[in-house]
């Protein structure tokens, strides 16, 4: 479908009154524009810090980078941090962080409090999801895909391991998955097998 040049104004136009009408009477579309952004910035970091992240190749170290690029977002959308007891986070020794999931917005505080050498856990699937994807897998997050069980509890040994002979930290989310109603789900026992292990 080919239209003519007017036409292309016309859409143009309707756009321009159609977002900002959207924007201010429709709190819903807000909160959609607002996470559009949000991700879109994501992906659009994660471009910036791959070539810096690939001269080091696959490292933990790597998650510092991704973390600076990342701090400054709760500015961006108004969100204030307030931390307390990082001290409980010991500078040298492996262990486990385990916390809830509740949205992507969970980033901002797990980078927040986010101790050195340390990556998190995630969804097989984020590995796909373009450039953060490949930004998550150079600085050593840590891929699991939750529909095998067997191949899960592999990497977990694999983790463990790790653990212990480098000095890392990793960050779990138990629930396996996000949970949008403010309870919690579940938890799957992966965590707890890490750290008995480790």
């Amino acid at each position: 479908m080919e239209l003519w040049p007017g036409a292309w104004t016309v859409l143009l136009l309707l756009l321009l009154l159609l977002l900002p009408t959207l924007w201010f009477c429709a709190p819903s579309a807000k909160y959609f524009f607002k996470m559009a952004f949000y991700n879109g910035w994501i992906l659009f970091l994660a471009v910036l810090a791959i070539p810096v992240c690939a001269v080091r190749g696959r490292n933990v170290e790597n998650m510092k980078i991704l973390r600076l690029m990342l701090l400054h977002l709760k500015y961006l959308y108004g969100i204030r941090v307030e931390v307390r007891g990082t001290h409980h986070f010991p500078a040298s020794q492996p262990y486990v962080v385990v916390s809830n999931h509740q949205s992507s917005l969970d980033l901002l505080g797990m980078m927040e409090v986010l101790p050195g050498r340390c990556v998190p856990i995630a969804k097989r699937e984020l590995l796909w999801a373009g450039s953060a994807g490949l930004a998550c897998w150079l600085a050593g997050v840590i891929f699991i895909d939750r529909k095998r069980t067997g191949d899960a509890i592999s990497v977990m040994s694999e983790v463990a391991q790790t653990l212990l002979t480098q000095d890392v930290r990793v960050w779990v989310f138990p629930e396996g998955t996000r949970n949008h109603n403010g309870s919690m789900l579940p938890f799957k026992r992966g965590a707890f097998h890490l750290a008995v292990q480790a």
